[in-house]
């Protein structure tokens, strides 16, 4: 599978999904949410990987979302 740009928005939210499919899941399920993830969006392992160290690094939602809530409450 040849790798697609993807824009930072798109990155984003695949990165959410990600997140959101792991959460849903059994734990220690995590190569079927890679599965399920790239799948869905037609990319690469290695894009979704790369995605998922971007999206920890620079501390995306749902990961910022929870820091807020935890601050707050």
């Amino acid at each position: 599978m040849r790798a697609k740009r993807l824009t930072l928005q798109q990155r984003r939210d695949i990165f959410q999904e990600l997140v959101t499919t792991q959460d849903k899941l059994p734990p220690l399920n995590v190569p079927r949410s890679y599965k399920i993830i790239t799948e869905k969006y037609e990319i690469t392992e290695a894009q979704l990987k790369q995605i998922e160290e971007e999206g920890l690094e620079k501390d995306w939602p749902p990961f910022s979302e929870s820091a807020q809530e935890q601050e707050v409450g």
